[in-house]
């Protein structure tokens, strides 16, 4: 099949950097000085301090937020240790800092950054005691676990090959200390293929998962200072991830059986099971002193329930307001806890036997959250959230995903706060490809269920519609595949379109950048089988003219790396061409995950103002 915008895919082609000059100005132009006049009421609630990783230590507690213009990594209530501005002096351009570990004495910091929001950065390990930086590893890598002598990591790879001979992407697991870095694991493994790797709480075992797509994994265990000796602990078809290991028991979060996910303990040959699966799915676990702390997705919202090593449930605790509850860290004794709403950027909570507020913070206002069901094509009830402020004039912002076994729970956008405030609501939706019901629920919206997805978000617009409410349907990468499929099956469910950093030429993603990695979760186009229902549902493949198409805005950025690019300006071209009212922003300074937090703010501003002027 010919494409005649594959010279896209070369974004340094002069006329792929005309076009987005010339359209990153028409947008301007669209949206006139809207954005300019929205800024400080997005800027407001987007620089409210957001925390995005906490870690205890011997010495306290390390923590990472969003602060202002900066994020900063510091000792809670302390002095900083790392900031991104600092960062950005040093390296004279925009810096996103990705995360960082800590080692359980407060010794050693390892944390990540990048340069203008590619997923590829830079890594650091940082002397807490001198302040100097011991080592410097690029690209960046992940799991970092320390040692008293060295310490394990992840390196994936973009290019090249693996030092066995394997062609990225794929990754690998290393073991580094004075005497250099050697290869300990994934000797083989090619793409789809991903490893995450921890030490038991105790510090004396490896935990080390390895996972195909977002379908399958396989545990391996042993003494954590002798790969050599690592076994294959568990394996399963459906996800899992060990949670830790007491008392010689291997404690497993498994979604096997009718994949809600149940606690088993594993010593030798024998398996226990824990907790068994509920109504509801497990989605997470953790283990501090003898308790076994646990959260419960209920309609897309966590509860927190309190079991005993055995299994007996010993307490549950709700919030509230609807939110997502995630653990951060845990030493085996204490468990901090983030907690995020709507209106909520954040709530640190530290478990110990029991839940305490370690602090805060929230937005004022008269804000309500609604929750309803919508009913899909096939008979399947579709839950959504609505919010709400004091005025409700008929104007939605609907948010969907859909995909990756990645559960929608509540969370703060900062860009919809002023939205709600001038009389606009906000829904998210809880679409299958999700895991917000289990592991059925996400497999029936992958690979030939993909078309579940679209029409689950088409019974929730649909809905919307029916109220009464004039809706824009708003999606970012995955998400952006929902928004613009959607967009070319039903264009009359929704006013407008935005969507970000999308992935949309489903013939060529497994071409593009690291998109071989999801041909597990959407098929593979180089198999005439799977090609067959991915060409049915492609949004650059079913733009049809003479079609009605809404206002659209696709955005996406030219350092990420990756969703290739070319899929949002290949989409914006065959738009273009049958004639419907498309707009597009090209973020010069952001990968996939955004840049500095104020040139992420003007994006989402920029999202905001085409809201505003679309449905003004």
């Amino acid at each position: 099949m010919e494409d005649p915008y594959i010279w896209m895919e070369n974004l340094k082609d002069e006329r792929v950097l005309r076009l987005v000059e010339e359209e990153n100005k028409r947008f301007r132009k669209f949206v006139g000085g809207l954005s300019d006049e929205l800024f400080p009421e997005v800027w407001k609630y987007y620089s409210m301090p957001t925390l995005q990783g906490a870690r205890l230590t011997d010495k306290g507690i390390v923590v990472m937020f969003k602060e202002k213009e900066e994020q900063v990594i510091r000792w809670l209530g302390g002095e900083a240790i790392v900031d991104s501005k600092a960062l950005e002096a040093e390296l004279a351009d925009e810096i996103l800092l990705q995360g960082f570990t800590a080692d359980s004495s407060g010794k050693f910091l390892a944390y990540s950054f990048s340069i203008g929001g590619a997923d590829e950065g830079i890594t650091r390990i940082v002397n807490l005691e001198t302040g100097k930086v011991m080592d410097e590893m690029r690209p960046s890598v992940w799991n970092v676990t320390f040692f008293k002598n060295g310490y394990y990591f992840s390196r994936f790879y973009r290019h090249g090959e693996t030092p066995d001979g394997i062609k990225a992407p794929a990754v690998r697991l290393f073991w580094k200390d004075e005497g250099g870095e050697k290869m300990v694991f994934g000797e083989g493994l090619g793409s789809g293929y991903f490893l995450s790797f921890k030490k038991s709480t105790d510090g004396r075992w490896a935990m080390l998962t390895v996972t195909f797509g977002w379908n399958k994994a396989e545990i391996y265990s042993g003494p954590v200072e002798e790969p050599s000796h690592w076994q294959r602990a568990y394996s399963a078809e459906v996800p899992a991830e060990p949670i830790d290991v007491v008392n010689g028991r291997l404690y497993i979060l498994t979604r096997e059986g009718r994949g809600l996910g149940k606690v088993i303990a594993i010593r030798g040959d024998s398996v226990t099971e824990v907790i068994p699966e509920d109504g509801f799915p497990l989605e997470w676990a953790v283990i501090a002193g003898d308790k076994i702390l646990t959260g419960r997705l209920v309609h897309a919202s966590h509860v927190i329930e309190v079991y005993s090593l055995n299994g007996e449930k010993l307490n549950g605790i709700t919030f509230d307001l609807p939110g997502s509850v995630y653990p951060l860290h845990t030493d085996g004794k204490r468990v901090l806890l983030r907690y995020e709403s709507f209106t909520v950027p954040y709530r640190l909570y530290e478990f110990d036997g029991s839940l305490r507020l370690i602090e805060r913070q929230e937005v004022e206002g008269d804000f309500k959250v609604e929750e309803d069901f919508a009913l899909s094509k096939d008979g399947t009830r579709i839950h959504y959230f609505h919010v709400k402020g004091k005025d409700d004039k008929k104007k939605a912002w609907v948010f969907g995903y859909g995909g990756f076994n990645i559960s929608l729970t509540p969370r703060f956008f900062p860009q919809a706060i002023p939205f709600i405030k001038h009389g606009g609501t906000f829904a998210m939706a809880n679409l299958r490809g999700g895991s917000e019901y289990g592991e059925e629920w996400h497999r029936t919206g992958m690979r030939e269920n993909k078309e579940n997805v679209f029409d689950d978000y088409v019974a929730v617009l649909e809905k919307l519609k029916g109220k009464g409410y004039r809706a824009v349907a708003w999606g970012r990468s995955n998400g952006g595949l929902l928004v613009s499929a959607t967009l070319t099956r039903r264009p009359d469910v929704m006013d407008a379109a935005m969507i970000g950093y999308p992935v949309i030429d489903m013939l060529r993603f497994h071409r593009l950048y690291i998109g071989s990695v999801w041909v597990p979760e959407y098929g593979n186009p180089d198999d005439p089988k799977d090609r067959g229902f991915l060409l049915k549902y492609s949004p650059y493949h079913n733009i049809s003219p003479g079609k009605y198409y809404p206002p659209t805005l696709i955005y996406t950025g030219l350092h990420d790396d990756r969703v290739h690019p070319a899929h949002a300006l290949k989409f914006f071209m065959r738009m273009k061409e049958v004639g419907a009212p498309v707009y597009l922003r090209v973020e010069t300074k952001s990968g996939h995950m955004g840049a500095s937090p104020e040139t992420r703010a003007r994006e989402l501003t920029d999202l905001l103002a085409f809201v505003v002027r679309v449905l003004s």
